[in-house]
């Protein structure tokens, strides 16, 4: 009777676990079809010419509708639905064909009736009353300036769905916050938006005529109003900054002001998901690298031997040439170049990266525990400085990511993330550096760690080669190499199937701006079914850090190979 029992709730839990993991599909699947849609308007609006063949508009249409169909009970449903019926709005005002009209009031409806407590149920709402507002005056021509006017700002960048935030870009856009990071080099300003907004910016030189004492470099911030728990006056007295301050200099604009004290060059960019504008500003002059003073071993970070002073009658014979080295000697000469490594566990707190195939597995863990591993190992055997950007569960911009690396003057800059895809046979691990995209495959990588589209990706490429210009491209290519490399080596020792998917190359905002060697590895497949059991595995996460630290040794090695010259090769081999 008791075996009964326990079959009986065996096949109740599998049965649970049968309908859970379908529903999690459907809804990754979903999200991607919104992008997929999402990417064929945003083409359809950029081009007149086929804007005028109703082909173009029911192709668009049917994607965004084909969101609702593969999960009409999912958080993307009610979005796809939506737009389907802005296009229809759209096409009506093209087409002059009252079906279409008809079709998109139709839409709307549906989007009240299933969806009444989505935010696109209020959308809805306000577009069906206005549009009934002008029949009831019996102007038609009204029903089609309403629609026109849904279709406008519907094109406005940052209008609709934004599927990390739930933010959108409807009018009353404002200034949420301003955030600073700062070293005596370089400073990063972040101006954060509730949406996406055109901006200028302009640097003005100091004028004691004008009583303009310091040099100010402007962002303005069009149809944006300031928000009200927003501090004006923000002090950092910097060797570069003396403090930024924000304020509404017009009606609908708002200018953020930084007074700078000196500075070599400085760049602006802009990110979206949610939308911010990015500040980074350099000093003069480049940091002097300090001289290793050893130190009482912390634990935290190793330090460099103490030796015990010579006696006078030895101090002869240390000068003639010796085949032993002494211990530690390696590493001390290997990190002639690499003093400082960041290690950036990618994701975390309320972001969880991908879902893994087996239930309960997220992203943010799995490279948490990497992270640690590889922070040890570099401590251990590099003898270098190991600096995290998070050691516990908790949210980090992507923007804040690589600030962490600049302030601290880090010597490379490595983050650690899982691969994911919709094909869960795909697998293998590869490494990226920043630079344009090559290839499909790569955009869809970078749209997905940066949590935004692949419009967005393709709209940041355009601004890459400025953004570039300082980038260490050749290095963080050379870094990528070797660490791929390695892993793959490290892996293909205890493993079978393991894919070497290569060294790429994509615009990942956690690398923009980065003042050092930068890499990004996908350690391997979340969703692949074996590569979830293997990345949840210790060993495997060892295997995985090696890796990555014989390639940074490799990596050291090539840049300074004189290093190691007068190294025995049972002495270099170690580690």
């Amino acid at each position: 009777m008791r075996d009964g029992k326990k079959l009986i709730f065996l096949m109740v839990v599998c049965a649970v676990v049968a309908l859970i993991q379908p529903l999690q599909s459907m809804a990754r699947t979903a999200k991607d079809a919104y992008f997929e849609a999402e990417a064929c308007y945003n083409e359809l609006l950029k081009s007149p010419p086929k804007q005028k063949y109703r082909k173009n508009w029911l192709r668009c249409i049917e994607k965004f509708q084909g969101v609702y169909k593969k999960n009409p009970q999912g958080s993307w449903a009610a979005a796809g639905m939506y737009m389907s019926g802005v296009l229809y709005g759209a096409l009506y005002r093209h087409s002059k064909h009252d079906i279409d009209r008809k079709e998109a009031l139709d839409i709307f409806e549906r989007v009240l009736k299933r969806f009444p407590k989505s935010r696109y149920s209020k959308k809805a709402a306000d577009t069906l009353q206005k549009i009934k507002q002008a029949r009831r005056a019996a102007k038609d021509s009204r029903e089609t300036d309403v629609i026109s006017e849904l279709i406008r700002k519907s094109s406005r960048p940052g209008y609709g769905p934004s599927p990390y935030k739930g933010k959108t870009g409807l009018p009353g856009n404002s200034v949420t916050g301003v955030r600073f990071w700062s070293n005596p080099t370089y400073t990063r300003v972040v101006v954060d938006a509730k949406s996406e907004t055109e901006y200028t910016h302009r640097l003005l030189r100091k004028d004691p005529s004008i009583n303009v004492a310091h040099q100010r470099l402007y962002i303005d911030l069009k149809n944006t109003r300031l928000g009200k728990k927003i501090p004006k006056f923000i002090p950092i007295h910097d060797n570069l900054l003396l403090d930024v301050r924000a304020g509404q200099y017009q009606k609908d604009l708002v200018r953020v002001v930084i007074d700078l004290k000196s500075f070599r060059d400085y760049k602006i960019f802009s990110l979206k998901n949610p939308f911010r504008i990015v500040i980074d500003v350099w000093g003069t002059k480049e940091p002097k690298l300090a001289k290793a003073k050893p130190k009482p071993a912390t634990g935290k970070l190793s330090q460099v031997p103490k030796t015990k002073p010579q006696p006078k009658k030895d101090r002869a014979k240390s000068k003639k040439p010796t085949t032993k080295v002494p211990k530690g000697a390696l590493a001390r000469q290997l990190a002639l170049g690499v003093r400082k490594i960041v290690i950036d566990p990618g994701h975390g707190g309320r972001d969880y990266g991908a879902p893994g195939y087996l239930k309960g597995v997220h992203e943010k863990k799995v490279v948490m525990a990497i992270a640690r591993r590889l922070a040890r190992k570099i401590r251990a055997e590099l003898k270098c400085e190991v600096i995290m950007t998070r050691t516990k569960d908790r949210y980090l911009t992507l923007e804040e990511r690589t600030a962490i690396a600049n302030t601290k003057n880090a010597d490379l800059f490595i983050s650690i993330h899982a691969n994911s895809h919709r094909d869960r046979r795909a697998y293998g691990i590869e490494t990226y550096f920043l630079n344009l995209a090559t290839d499909e495959e790569s955009i869809r990588v970078a749209a997905r760690e940066n949590a935004t589209s692949t419009k967005n990706i393709s709209d940041l490429q355009t601004i890459l080669n400025d953004l570039m210009q300082n980038a260490k491209v050749n290095e963080s290519s050379r870094l990528a190499a070797h660490i791929q490399e390695s892993i793959h080596k490290h892996l293909k020792k205890k493993y079978s199937r393991v894919k070497n998917k290569g060294v790429k190359q994509a615009p990942f905002y956690v690398l923009l701006g980065a003042r050092m060697p930068a890499v990004l590895v996908e350690t391997s497949f979340i969703s692949n079914a074996r590569e979830c059991k293997r990345l949840i595995n210790p060993k495997y996460q060892e295997q995985v850090s090696a890796g990555i630290v014989q390639g940074i040794r490799n990596y050291i090695k090539s840049i300074h190979p004189a290093a190691l010259k007068k190294t025995g090769s049972r002495s270099a081999s170690k580690g």
